[in-house]
């Protein structure tokens, strides 16, 4: 045993002991009270008195005091806090608003037209404290503006009209579309619930003071505000409006967008992305071809589009099927608006709201207030 003990570099202490038979459990000793600890009866005491209906509605700081004032003491006011604390009698008094355990959002879109998500974001006026509000609707798979809107505040009756005509622009069939926002009261209100349940169209909402359930219509409005041309101030409504229109013009035909493989917005919304992805390859191929030492990781490729985009990706275990379909593409014969035309002035400049300019048929000019 020693020779071993030696070899394995074990103590031979250690082997012995862990040979022996562990030792008997030690029998459980009654622990004795305090001296200084209340008798049952004198708790007991305590609990009716804090209980009773003279100081049941009492903090035990002022049944301390009141008792003290009428000379008695039974314990000091922190022991009643204990046999309170032990009984599970300590709560928050006062009336507190309960807020409701709100859902993850989690919404999957794997073509065009099946999650949109809008936003509103504040313009600069030509001076303090005048603001502009920019009503924005992004459809998440293809990056594209399908709707946009400029106007001296936030309204429901804005915001219905906007979604309305997108819907029909972009020809949404019943049950076909999520749109998502956040929790302002234009997306909030009765209006547009009624529109998208006249619609067909689901809604979602963002959890409260959770930006990121609303990634991609926050990462456009920074794409916009961090551009080099974005001016500090617009002098006007109709300036504001202007630039809206030509910088979603540039958005959605001229930006390569890293999200969707280095594509235009309006490429990938229209079905164009597999001609262009094709056209890309064989041009690197060429390349590889004529200096294949060059490309050291073998072959290039261009950057894909990605096969289905998130909103909080879903749990392994949660069913996403329902959103998979995929609605018809957009008919060039744009159909009216559910918004009435009583509801609808017109703008005296250009329409507001035209995201595609390269579409065959227009919609009717977009009122702006």
């Amino acid at each position: 045993m020693v020779a071993a003990c030696r070899l394995l570099d074990l103590p031979r202490r250690s082997f012995y002991r862990q040979q022996a038979a562990p030792p008997p459990p030690r029998p459980a000793r009654e622990r004795s009270p305090h001296p200084r600890a209340l008798s049952d009866q004198e708790q007991a005491t305590i609990r009716a008195t804090r209980n009773s209906e003279r100081f049941g509605d009492r903090s035990p700081r002022t049944v301390y005091a009141t008792l003290l004032d009428e000379g008695v003491h039974l314990c000091h006011w922190r022991t009643m806090y204990r046999l309170l604390a032990a009984d599970a009698a300590t709560r928050e008094r006062c009336a507190i608003r309960r807020h409701p355990a709100y859902s993850r959002p989690e919404l999957r879109a794997t073509a065009p037209r099946q999650v949109w998500s809008w936003d509103i974001t504040k313009l600069r006026g030509p001076y303090a404290g005048v603001w502009y509000s920019l009503y924005v609707v992004l459809d998440i798979f293809s990056r594209a503006i399908v709707g946009w809107l400029v106007a001296d505040r936030e309204d429901a009756l804005l915001a219905e009209q906007l979604l309305a005509d997108a819907c029909a622009r972009e020809g949404i069939g019943c049950h076909a579309l999520v749109i998502h926002a956040d929790r302002g009261a234009p997306m909030t209100s009765k209006t547009v619930s009624e529109l998208l349940v006249d619609l067909g169209v689901s809604r979602s909402h963002s959890r409260p003071r959770v930006s990121n359930d609303n990634p991609y219509s926050e990462a456009q409005f920074k794409t916009m505000k961090y551009g080099a041309s974005y001016p500090e101030r617009f002098a006007s409504l109709e300036e504001a409006r202007m630039w809206i229109r030509g910088f979603v013009s540039w958005y959605n035909s001229e930006h390569r967008h890293s999200g969707i493989g280095l594509l235009t917005p309006l490429a990938v919304h229209q079905g164009q992305a597999p001609a262009l992805l094709a056209g890309r390859q064989e041009v690197l191929d060429l390349s590889y071809a004529s200096h294949p030492e060059r490309f050291v990781r073998g072959r290039p490729s261009p950057a894909a589009v990605p096969s289905s985009v998130w909103i909080n990706a879903p749990q392994p275990a949660t069913d996403t099927s329902a959103l998979a379909t995929t609605p018809a593409p957009a008919p060039l014969a744009v159909p009216g608006s559910r918004v009435s035309a009583a509801q609808r002035p017109l703008d005296a400049g250009p329409p507001s709201g035209d995201p595609q300019p390269l579409l065959v048929a227009q919609p009717e000019p977009l009122f702006v207030p």
